[in-house]
């Protein structure tokens, strides 16, 4: 076992760490996920790649990133896009604030850096929405800068590597900047990712198919399993909203726009209202939705109906919308209002918990006789 040493004492000798080295990246040149960002020197595709990949799966990026490239094809065409195109081609990606930020990252570099890509780490933390991690990962990959690029992937490769239960970020940067790859650290830092990601897993790691299990001490130890420990979260807030669904006749149904600030901010939605904990009883959803419904200027025309619960996970919050159709005589709208059918496309950027209830009512539209269907417990 040729373990590395920790870089908190003497540090590995430069043979050691140069196996170390080759060992990974040969791993990586032949075992490497064919990825459409991989081998990308354009740093704007790196940026857009990084930021998608925040907090995102992989499978599940591979379904936005180049449909954003072909509407997207530049910094200058994101930089000049609006706000409302960059959110529709972002909408069901999630953690909505990214677009916001590298749609503003863009406008900075072409406004005021005069269309000059920021080349080092430092620089490039400068852009709104970027931070260290992302700085490293763009400035290695596109500049081939010499530093480090620490996600939860490389956290868990280190942890493991020198047997850490609890990696302070202090010390992962600084390991992580020790064992770059002077030659080659954009692919260093990708083959670090890679590892944690197809090998080194959260759960049942694969040890045995491990390129570096030689310098392990975690594996040497046997306790690969348990480092990293867990990273503490504050458990998610549960918020209840009523949601009202002002419907016309011919089945055109109402959204507002979002707030330019908060969540979702800048998305279509219906108007909803934060339910009270615990409710009061004395009452109904039904009553509530009708009121915000006469708030709105609606004229109700008919019986109001509740379409089942739909939850959603956010970052910080478990949600849960409490949908209600309320039917209504058209009223007019402004800036801010819109009126649209279910189950038709739209270009503009709605929440993907309401998507689920659009697709409700288009189904309720097609089959009338449906809505019961769907009916949840009034409330």
């Amino acid at each position: 076992m040729k373990q590395l040493s920790d870089t908190s004492s003497s540090g590995s000798s430069p043979n050691q760490l140069g196996d170390f080295h080759s060992s990974l990246l040969q791993y990586y040149d032949r075992f490497r996920r064919d990825l459409p960002w991989r081998g990308e020197t354009d740093p704007y595709r790196i940026l857009v790649s990084e930021v998608m990949l925040q907090q995102t799966r992989v499978e599940t990026v591979l379904r936005y990133y180049e449909s954003w490239l072909k509407q997207f094809p530049t910094l200058g065409t994101l930089a000049s896009a609006d706000s409302t195109a960059v959110l529709k081609a972002w909408e069901g990606l999630g953690y909505y604030r990214r677009a916001k930020n590298l749609h503003r990252a863009a406008k900075h570099i072409q406004n005021v850096l005069d269309g000059l890509f920021p080349t080092s780490s430092r620089d490039l933390r400068q852009l709104p929405g970027v931070g260290q991690y992302t700085a490293g990962a763009v400035a290695s990959i596109g500049f081939g800068e010499i530093v480090p690029a620490v996600d939860g992937n490389v956290r868990r490769v280190l942890a493991r590597l020198f047997d850490k239960r609890e990696p302070g970020v202090r010390w992962l940067n600084h390991t992580a900047a020790s064992l770059v790859d002077k030659d080659r650290p954009g692919d260093w830092n990708q083959a670090l990712m890679e590892l944690g990601a197809m090998i080194c897993a959260p759960r049942n790691p694969r040890c045995g198919d491990c390129p570096v299990q030689r310098w392990c001490t975690g594996h040497e130890q046997g306790t690969q399993a348990l480092s990293p420990a867990g990273i503490r979260r504050a458990p998610a807030r549960e918020i209840v909203f009523l949601l009202v669904i002002l419907q016309t006749e011919e089945g055109e149904v109402m959204l507002v726009r979002r707030p330019d600030k908060g969540l979702l901010a800048g998305m279509w939605a219906f108007p909803e209202k934060e339910l009270p904990k615990p409710l009061d009883c004395s009452t109904t959803s039904r009553d509530r939705a009708i009121r915000l419904a006469m708030t709105l200027g609606a004229e109700v025309v008919g019986h109001a109906s509740a379409l089942s619960e739909i939850q959603h996970r956010f970052t910080h919050l478990q949600a849960r919308y409490r949908p209600w159709v309320v039917p209504v005589a058209k009223l007019l709208t402004g800036e801010g209002s819109m009126w649209m059918t279910p189950g038709e496309p739209v270009d503009f950027p709605i929440p993907a918990a309401q998507h689920k209830v659009l697709d409700a009512l288009a189904e309720c539209r097609a089959t009338p006789d449906s809505l019961e269907s769907h009916a949840g417990n009034p409330i």
